[in-house]
């Protein structure tokens, strides 16, 4: 089994929903939609109170080259267009709308008819791919078609598919591998075209043999009806986080190091998530936006009956999502998008689903309090466990000291915030926090510096 080469942690698996099978769930009265659900310049509303939309009709058009379209995700009157808290409580553009029963925007093929047949032509594609709003769904949510554009002066050699999803508790991307596993193979052979390469590598980790099988018969299954899925392949991972970070998959499969502050098209690869996959499926094969997606409600203090596994749609409140289920747990005392170690506490329940939503992750005291911190022993283990050769235990020090140059030099930007530093560290220094903060000072230091002159 293959593994990147440099650092890593093994926290406990936790996935203690991956039995549940995915559940629909029914549509709110009211959504709201944010404008600023990728990464780059937010769309603009195009719409204005009193217009009625219908589902998969777009109402949000992107600002630049990095930005991607926004489409509603009911049929409904727009009942105001406005800032509103999102999940970390920041004011953000929603479209609010008042939901009717469905009625789809033209074009869109709502059937289960699996389409496998692979256009070719490459423009058609990404167009399909940039007007159906398809961003990356395995965390930074990236929009999709300008990362399958690379400059001319670089060029893929292998599309990897990230199906390791090794944050504990997450099974969001484990149950679509076995629910939708064909059309995530067919999205793959679709970024394959795009991309012109011939090889397309899907990474599991060892702990989901289902997802495995599953996939690698889908990928047998539709080799044998057109060529334009010969060089795809399923290789199983060793179970170790953080497997699922791009720089990590790379190495793991092409056993290839992206330099600080490189990107992964500079040593060949493309990495998209499995999710992304089915979205891009959905896209260009059905001409369906990108307007739902599938999102884990779980955690310890929550009965078995109630882990779950949702199809939702943007913009749903998260309260009305943990209602459904049941209600929060009395036991919880903090709420996590994502998994426990690169996911955002959750300010506020009312904040509306986003494209890239994941989870409903719910803590209790015991595990989330903070225990004292105590003196660095010099031990190295946040060293030992960091999967970009970072020295944590200096760029903490360096960040308390306001050393930004030294910062710099000892590479602070290159940081994903995976956590395994503070997960690893016996003087529960807060680590991942401190250097969270120094990063970002760094890097808008480095962005001041080569910023065009006014």
């Amino acid at each position: 089994m293959k593994t990147f080469s440099i650092g890593g942690v093994h926290p406990d698996d936790k996935k203690i929903s991956a039995g549940s099978k995915i559940e629909v769930l029914p549509v709110p009265k009211t959504v709201y939609i944010s404008m600023a659900q990728h990464l780059g310049g937010p769309a603009k509303a195009i719409v204005a109170p009193g217009d009625r939309v219908k589902t998969g009709q777009v109402i949000g058009e992107p600002t630049g080259f990095i930005s991607a379209y926004v489409h509603s995700s009911v049929t409904g009157t727009v009942k105001s267009v406005g800032l509103r808290k999102d999940l970390a409580g920041i004011q953000v553009i929603h479209v609010e709308i008042e939901t009717e029963p469905d009625e789809w925007a033209e074009g869109i093929d709502t059937s289960d008819t699996l389409v496998t047949e692979i256009p070719q032509d490459r423009q058609f594609i990404i167009d399909r791919i940039k007007n159906n709003g398809v961003v990356g769904l395995g965390g930074a949510t990236f929009p999709t078609h300008v990362k399958l554009c690379p400059p001319p002066d670089k060029k893929a050699e292998c599309l990897i598919l990230n199906g390791a999803e090794c944050e504990p508790y997450l099974t969001s991307d484990y149950r679509i591998m076995l629910e939708k596993t064909r059309q995530i193979v067919v999205g793959a052979a679709l970024m394959k075209k795009v991309l012109g390469v011939s090889k397309a590598v899907i990474g599991i980790e060892e702990n989901k043999p289902e997802a495995i099988k599953a996939m690698s018969a889908a990928v047998a299954e539709l080799q044998k009806v057109s060529q334009d899925y010969s060089g795809i392949e399923v290789q199983t991972l060793k179970k170790k986080y953080p497997q699922g970070g791009e720089k990590q998959l790379i190495d793991a499969v092409m056993h290839r190091q992206v330099k600080s502050m490189g990107l992964p098209i500079d040593v060949g690869a493309v990495v998209q998530n499995v999710a992304t996959s089915l979205a891009v499926y959905d896209a260009v094969q059905k001409n369906m936006p990108l307007i739902s997606n599938t999102l884990t409600v779980t955690g310890d203090c929550l009965p078995a009956d109630r882990q779950k596994n949702y199809l939702f749609r943007i913009g749903y409140p998260l309260s009305y999502i943990a209602g459904y289920n049941g209600g929060v747990p009395a036991e919880a005392v903090k709420i996590i998008s994502g998994g426990p170690m690169m996911g955002k506490a959750v300010s506020n329940l009312d904040a509306a689903t986003l494209k890239g939503s994941s989870s409903i992750l719910y803590m209790t005291q015991e595990q989330t309090a903070r225990k004292p911190e105590s003196n660095c022993i010099r031990c190295g283990k946040c060293a030992e466990a960091c999967p970009m050769g970072l020295e944590p235990f200096l760029l903490n020090k360096l960040a308390r000291n306001g050393m930004m140059e030294d910062l710099e030099a000892n590479a602070v930007q290159d940081c994903i915030e995976c956590g395994c530093c503070l997960y690893s560290c016996p003087a529960n220094i807060p680590l991942l926090d401190v250097i969270r903060v120094a990063k970002g000072e760094v890097i808008r230091a480095m962005r001041a510096r080569t910023a065009p002159k006014k």
